[in-house]
């Protein structure tokens, strides 16, 4: 029997989490919940691997692959100063300013995202440890027409054990079809140690009279 491909291509994402790893258990973060970002605009996943050669009687003799690690770009219409600071560890005074500095050391952080199908399915993906760069800083003068501006921001994830599979991994990856979350819900407990964050926002009470 033919194996059932999928051939969807993705056209959106959405759904963007991350989480401060637990120093002294990685497996788990130290937040609750992991932590929502909206407005995901796009985000580039690019693992860094090449080809090594052993060469022999003057020729290519054995072959193998040397892995680095997974470089990630994101755009977002906003990322929240209290993102930023949370992800790159910047310090903050009692009245509210935060600087970047010569000695900051941001925290290895997981994260997660969906990237999404028009018919409603869902490749989720996981990234167990890394951490996030310092992004460049500019805005444009205001003109006869608003445009927008977004903040880009860049990370190098790496190796990370991650339960169910027998060897360290740097991206996860799981499929839902439309109206699943079987494989959300295994990924978030995988990359985060905590479950999908349940979503309060359309639960409602209703009072029945007597």
């Amino acid at each position: 029997m033919a194996e059932n491909k999928n051939y969807k291509a993705t056209t959106g994402v959405d759904e963007y989490y991350y989480g401060v790893l637990d120093e002294t258990n990685e497996l788990t973060i130290v937040q609750a919940s992991p932590e929502r970002v909206k407005f995901l605009q796009e985000i580039t996943v690019t693992p860094s691997q090449e080809i090594v050669r052993g060469y022999g009687d003057n020729k290519v003799a054995e072959l193998a692959t040397s892995n680095g690690p997974v470089e990630v770009e994101g755009a977002f219409h906003k990322l929240p100063s209290q993102d930023r600071q949370t992800i790159l560890g910047l310090e903050k005074t009692t009245g509210g300013l935060y600087a970047y500095g010569s000695t900051d050391n941001p925290p290895y952080v997981a994260s997660v995202f969906a990237k999404t199908h028009e018919d409603g399915s869902i490749e989720w993906v996981g990234l167990p440890k890394g951490k996030f760069l310092k992004p460049e800083s500019s805005a444009t003068s205001k003109q006869d027409t608003v445009e927008f501006g977004s903040d880009s921001i860049t990370a190098e994830f790496m190796d990370r054990e991650v339960p169910g599979f027998t060897e360290e991994k740097s991206v996860i990856f799981g499929y839902d079809e439309k109206g699943e979350t079987a494989q959300r819900d295994e990924l978030f407990q995988a990359i985060f140690g905590k479950p999908y964050p349940a979503d309060t926002s359309t639960t409602t009470t209703t009072t029945t009279g007597a």
